[in-house]
């Protein structure tokens, strides 16, 4: 698994892939791009990350993480 910072820092590349389409394509863009492709123990850490602060998040990142973990199914 992943460290945060690391996650951090892909998690903010792939906004800055997104950011070019700007806020309203880039952050429903990185939410289902993390959906899809990162397994479910990154998605935990990363939700956890965000949970204790989010540090280091860009702010398109964390609005798509936060919108991601509202729409995932709670998990026990």
């Amino acid at each position: 698994m992943s460290s945060p910072d690391r996650l951090v820092y892909m998690a903010n590349q792939i906004g800055t892939f997104f950011r070019s389409q700007g806020h309203d394509k880039a952050v429903p863009g990185i939410a289902d791009h993390i959906k899809k492709f990162w397994d479910p123990r990154m998605k935990r850490a990363i939700f956890a990350h965000l949970d204790a602060g989010g540090v280091g998040l860009e702010p398109d990142v964390r609005e798509a993480l936060t919108s991601l973990k509202q729409s995932l199914p709670a998990t026990p």
